[in-house]
């Protein structure tokens, strides 16, 4: 356990450098994560044969990769960011990934403004082109979630969003302070964990939009039980009555997932 818990101490977060471009573990990472959702989704498209055109697939990755991109970054900057006004005022400095003229690559992406940036980018590709939204969002729920355990893997590569302080054996030091490794956690939960219980959710699946209801409630159920081994965001803090900000924000999903899915199931709404 001694090399485990001083792992940080002996990994650099830089894989390597191409021209004096550094490259993160976690971009290796994001990318890694980026291509197994696109074929995973592929898969799951020829395996439940689902009424959609491979090429029309591709496109709607790039739609929604954009959309996220877009959301999450947002997403930071007006919940998370202590210099919020800062940027509000200085647009052009949201992706800018250079600091004192280092590249340090685009620091600060909220899953939950990535969340809002991929429905919005959904609809608009489904109006485009006149498709059902709920057969994307469907693939989506079944093809994310493994690609996601790769994100959080880079979060604990890249040496952020650290856990709470324990004494568990498997902690990790951070600056001398044992520490939970709440990001393989969420990998676990968040990932796996998920993708087990939407995959088996699909051969019961009565309605069209279901999967992706079912994962944003068990993604947020997830989410909101790692926010205990998670350090609360610098500059936030605990919230409302102990809890994060990102265990709220799961709270609001669920709700706002579970409100949607009675809707639909009891036909209060039509799809």
């Amino acid at each position: 356990m001694e090399f485990w818990q001083h792992i940080y101490s002996n990994f650099n977060v830089i894989a390597f450098s191409i021209f004096g471009l550094k490259v993160h573990w976690y971009g290796i990472m994001y990318v890694i994560a980026l291509l197994l959702a696109l074929l995973l989704a592929k898969f799951f498209l020829r395996k439940f044969q689902l009424d959609i055109n491979e090429k029309h697939l591709d496109s709607y990755f790039i739609w929604v990769e954009i959309g996220v991109i877009l959301g999450a970054r947002l997403g930071y900057i007006l919940i998370y960011d202590a210099n919020t006004m800062y940027y509000i005022t200085h647009p052009w400095q949201i992706f800018n990934p250079y600091i004192n003229g280092e590249f340090v690559g685009i620091r600060g992406m909220s899953y939950h403004g990535a969340i809002i940036g991929f429905l919005i980018a959904t609809l608009l590709f489904c109006k485009k082109y006149k498709t059902n939204p709920w057969i994307f969002l469907d693939l989506v729920a079944l093809s994310v979630p493994l690609a996601y355990v790769f994100g959080r893997i880079g979060n604990f590569l890249n040496q952020e969003l650290f856990g709470r302080i324990t004494n568990v054996p498997w902690g990790i030091y951070v600056d001398g302070v044992l520490r939970h490794p709440s990001q393989l956690y969420e990998a676990f939960l968040e990932g796996i964990v998920v993708f087990i219980i939407v995959y088996l959710a699909r051969f019961k699946q009565s309605f069209q939009g279901e999967l992706i209801l079912v994962y944003a409630g068990a993604y947020s159920l997830a989410r909101f039980i790692c926010e205990f081994y998670r350090e609360p965001d610098f500059g936030i803090g605990f919230v409302l009555w102990g809890m994060s900000m990102g265990q709220i924000l799961s709270f609001i999903m669920f709700i706002t997932a579970l409100l949607v899915y009675i809707c639909i199931k009891f036909k209060k709404v039509n799809i």
